[in-house]
């Protein structure tokens, strides 16, 4: 009798931690500032990550050095201060479906970038994923029509490839460190340095700065004062659930089973964030989306499907 195997179930519950949280993000607009959630979820959710990271850590043998600490303060900043600020603005300025699907185009443009930076091989699959989902893009934008925002186009669409930029990089530490340390050390450096960009907003002197560059939005940002009792639930889920724990399912899923199967979540993910969208939010799904969505899938399955594949056939050769 063949063993279970827990991966897929690391799997489903990290697609269901990922694909709601756009929803959540959503429905607490009216509680949290922007980039107020966005700093305190990220300390919180590399806290929870830290025993994590400090077990593997010394699992592995891994020393942390000076060198190490401006590579994660660096990577940080791209991860939590630009890529996660653009995300939290997507979902402001997009609805939090549009958001969810289009963020989810971040593993192509991982293998996309990988190719590049790291020569890694690009296979026609993979053009082929990369040209399909550009136009599951073009099916959600609809520009004919521009029903969108497009800033929530542009900081959805930005923040993926940010995100997919802080993977490929994250791969130069991840043999001696893990995914977990890499995503906790990640979050608490950039969540860290986005914290003193905010305290520095609300000086006059960093107000007056922000504002006349345009960038108001970092400008008096509360960090606690407007913090309720309703809030705190949400916050919690936000960064221990959501950029905690789901993390921790997603290093699980790609330990027990492989990157490529675990890559299924972000093939999950566009079908089901909508789902909750449409539940929670009453977001109506106009036929250009779920057009999109649908040539999304097909470009996703080209990725990932001939890799996943190409898997589970190696064992049973070499068996």
């Amino acid at each position: 009798m063949k063993k279970y195997n827990p991966g897929y179930l690391y799997i489903v519950l990290c697609a269901l931690i990922f694909s709601i949280v756009e929803v959540i993000l959503k429905y607490t607009a009216g509680m949290f500032h922007p980039m107020q959630i966005t700093v305190l979820r990220f300390l919180i959710g590399g806290a929870v990550l830290l025993p994590f990271a400090l077990r593997v850590m010394r699992n592995r043998g891994a020393v942390f050095t000076r060198a190490d600490a401006g590579f994660f303060a660096l990577l940080g900043l791209l991860f939590v201060c630009v890529a996660m600020s653009f995300y939290q603005l997507s979902v402001i300025y997009a609805p939090a479906s549009v958001a969810a699907v289009l963020f989810s185009c971040n593993p192509i443009f991982i293998t996309m970038l990988a190719g590049l930076l790291l020569h890694e091989p690009i296979r026609k699959n993979h053009v082929l994923a990369l040209a399909l989902e550009l136009l599951a893009v073009l099916l959600i934008i609809d520009p004919l029509h521009a029903r969108l925002d497009i800033r929530g186009v542009f900081f959805s669409l930005g923040s993926a490839l940010l995100f997919a930029l802080y993977s490929v990089l994250g791969k130069k530490r991840a043999a001696r460190f893990g995914g977990i340390a890499i995503t906790s050390f990640c979050s608490l450096f950039g969540g860290a340095e986005l914290l003193v960009i905010l305290l520095f907003g609300r000086t006059s002197a960093g107000a007056a700065l922000f504002t006349a560059a345009g960038l108001s939005l970092y400008a008096d940002v509360p960090i606690f004062s407007n913090l309720t009792a309703a809030a705190l639930p949400w916050l919690l889920y936000l960064g221990a659930v959501n950029t905690g724990l789901g993390f921790v399912f997603h290093m699980l899923a790609m330990e027990k089973t492989s990157a490529q199967t675990a890559s299924l979540i972000f093939f999950l993910k566009p079908m089901l964030a909508p789902l909750f969208a449409l539940i929670f939010l009453r977001e109506a799904i106009l036929l250009n989306m779920w057009l999109g969505i649908l040539c999304f899938l097909i470009g996703s399955g080209c990725a990932i499907l001939p890799d996943l594949i190409e898997s589970y056939r190696k064992p049973r050769q070499t068996g």
